[in-house]
């Protein structure tokens, strides 16, 4: 019996494979869904997901109509993506295409944020703010308007398609679809005027990559909102299996609280358990933490997979320990560090929400806000690039002088046409030329750059090829404002035939 009960540590390594092998394809990699009948339920955390939805969905609706005044020659959308003018605007805003580290700063500073949430409260961002939640828990509420809530729903699929089902579920589609379609309408909403392109969607004469895009996310929202819901959750989206490697002991999350809920008994025989002086626990088993739960999940089996931390059975627990006179967080956010001490028989601690992941991370956060912050505040309103042409790197001239050929360009982000001058440094005695700019000086050319546009150059710099030089030179373009309070520089090289 010894033999068959421990470990033996001569087993070869094939045999150790083999059971390894067994052990990782114990569980299926898919299932199938099953269709989810979830309840409506009351209570703080299906407040704050209320408040949330309302918050979230009317950012993302109304936000394209809001306007903004930058003055003439500028739209007065307050968010606009505009790929014509190769522009970003949100609201006091321009970002430029060369300004793209703004973008990637605010990836970064995304990406810190959401871990900052996951180091605090697990997958918060799941549960309250990620779009499939704040879609999925709109087209329930649709679903309890047209077919009621849990038993009523159960009753009308298990009657049948009769007439009063079919009239209901039509009902409901029919939402869902409109709700679908505005989804995708709001988006190309944010790449165009919104009030001339909602005109032109209705009078049939927006641009077909509007009606296409409308057509895209309409298809996508209907189906995953609507169908896939939890599926997205658990096999779709890689946030579950990322943040599992970024939490900690002491990050919060929606626990059972086994120590007090076990052994489960009814109400009726718990009470009798505690006055025999036998052990009983809080859960009576009625599973309503199920019932609420909008994946499906259990979570007296312990944090999964498929949960989204919405704490909705927190809720449903609350409310049933409220009916049978118990105290109040059977389920609650509770960290798996408290877990522990409490399987111990030690006491339980407050929530360590001050530590050095959180405050790295708040820290980060600030640094970046305040980076971001600070080159936008300084940034200029002018900007100037250089690119060498590469072939012919050189042209060697009839009076033996040589030519190098650039194309410039220069960037106007005011927004009134402005007369820079343009000059060259690090290369004295050179001639400057360019088609489209008049010349000052013989190596300075002024160049009229209209509001907030920006200009290209084909730029000739001419210099005699003077024994002894370098076969390169490092050069300077110098972009001057017309004031002369602001100025640009974009270095590259004059290239000379080798000695």
């Amino acid at each position: 019996m010894a033999d068959t009960a421990t470990p033996n540590p001569a087993r070869n390594a094939d045999e150790l494979h083999d059971d390894t092998a067994e052990t990782l394809i114990e569980g299926p990699l898919y299932v199938s869904r099953r269709q989810l009948y979830v309840q409506s339920v009351k209570g703080t955390f299906r407040k704050i997901k209320w408040a949330v939805l309302v918050a979230t969905l009317g950012v993302y609706y109304l936000l394209p109509f809001v306007r903004w005044d930058r003055g003439p020659n500028a739209p007065d959308q307050a968010v606009l993506i505009d790929f014509p003018a190769r522009r970003f605007y949100f609201f006091f805003i321009e970002i430029w295409p060369q300004e793209i580290v703004y973008l990637t700063g605010l990836l970064i500073l995304a990406s810190f944020v959401l871990f900052l949430m996951n180091a605090v409260a697990g997958r918060v961002w799941c549960g309250y703010l990620c779009p499939q939640t704040v879609w999925t828990d709109l087209f329930l509420a649709v679903e309890r308007f047209f077919e009621g809530d849990r038993r009523e729903r159960l009753k009308l699929h298990e009657g049948g398609w009769t007439g009063n089902r079919i009239a209901r579920t039509s009902g409901k589609h029919f939402v869902w679809l409109m709700i679908a379609w505005w989804t995708g309408g709001a988006w190309v909403l944010y790449f165009a005027d919104a009030p001339t392109l909602v005109w032109n969607l209705a009078t049939l004469q927006a641009p077909a990559v509007a009606y296409v895009w409308i057509g895209i996310l309409t298809f996508t929202t209907y189906t995953l909102a609507g169908f896939m819901r939890e599926q997205v959750c658990t096999y779709m989206c890689p946030w579950p299996r990322i943040q599992a490697a970024l939490t900690d002991e002491h990050a919060l999350n929606v626990t059972y609280k086994v120590d007090r809920g076990e052994p489960r008994a009814s109400v009726k025989k718990a009470k009798a358990l505690r006055e025999h002086g036998e052990p009983a626990g809080d859960c009576i088993d009625c599973n309503q933490c199920v019932a609420v739960c909008p994946t499906g999940v259990d979570i007296r089996d312990g944090l999964q997979l498929g949960c989204v931390q919405c704490g909705l059975c927190i809720d449903a627990c609350d409310n049933v320990m409220d009916k049978i006179g118990r105290p109040k967080g059977l389920i609650a956010y509770d960290s798996e560090y408290n877990l522990e001490r409490r399987e111990a028989g030690l006491p339980e601690e407050k929530p360590k929400i001050v530590r050095a992941r959180t405050i790295l991370y708040a820290v980060l956060i600030v640094g970046i806000s305040l980076f971001m912050a600070y080159h936008l505040a300084i940034r200029s309103s002018l900007d100037v690039s250089a690119l060498h042409d590469r072939n012919p790197l050189y042209v060697l001239l009839s009076d033996g002088s040589i030519r190098n050929a650039y194309t410039i360009r220069v960037s106007n982000k005011e927004l009134e046409e402005r007369a820079f001058t343009l000059s060259l440094e690090g290369l004295d005695g050179a001639r400057v030329e360019a088609v489209g700019a008049t010349n000052v000086d013989p190596d300075t050319l002024e160049v009229v750059v209209g509001p907030a546009q920006t200009r290209e150059l084909r730029v000739l710099v001419t210099d005699s090829a003077a024994a002894g030089a370098p076969e390169s030179r490092a050069i300077a373009f110098v972009l001057v404002a017309p004031d002369g309070g602001e100025s640009a520089i974009a270095q590259d090289h004059f290239i000379k035939p080798a000695r």
